[in-house]
């Protein structure tokens, strides 16, 4: 147990360096995460008994041959593609803003510094060392945050183009 409160002090004493921006992205990193681990769940267990269900609807169908089969066939396929991509352009729109967000971090860091040096001059480096530091804390954050959630939204976007496809092939040679 004291691993996780020391764990927990780490992380409030990184988020104390950068300042608030890298308390935003903190927070939007543990949303991206979260909505990133909900569509991995979906595609482990909900599109397979998706999958299931279209199949089996398809197969209770007598006509499959006529113009009225063809578009229930769409409309399956098209049912099954919407659902895999529930959800990725918010991923994909949070993923874009984590580097905004540091580069907003940057900003506010050497804003800090120009402060630092109004009152003191530019004889003390030691006072302007914190205000360097959140300026690069949250850029380096966000750049962390955005490079992790791009690999696996990728990953998110080919599973979500792979099962609908597999769905409209199965579909198709049950004709």
């Amino acid at each position: 147990m004291w691993w996780l409160y020391a764990q927990i002090d780490h992380i409030q004493r990184f988020l104390g360096m950068g300042g608030s921006v890298l308390v935003a992205i903190f927070v939007l990193t543990v949303v991206l995460w979260v909505l990133m681990l909900e569509r991995w769940f979906y595609f482990a267990t909900m599109a397979p008994r998706l999958r299931k269900q279209a199949l089996e609807l398809w197969t209770a169908r007598d006509d499959k041959k006529s113009w009225n089969a063809h578009a229930i066939r769409n409309e399956l396929v098209s049912q099954q593609s919407v659902e895999n991509r529930r959800g990725l352009p918010v991923i994909k729109v949070l993923i874009a803003l984590c580097p905004l967000l540091g580069l907003l971090g940057t900003v506010v860091g050497m804003i800090h510094v120009f402060d630092i040096l109004a009152v003191v001059g530019t004889g003390s480096p030691r006072a302007m060392a914190s205000g360097i530091s959140k300026a690069t804390i949250p850029t380096l954050a966000g750049m962390v945050a955005s490079l992790s959630g791009l690999f696996f939204s990728s990953r998110l976007d080919h599973l979500a183009k792979v099962t609908t496809q597999k769905l409209e092939d199965q579909l198709k040679h049950m004709v």
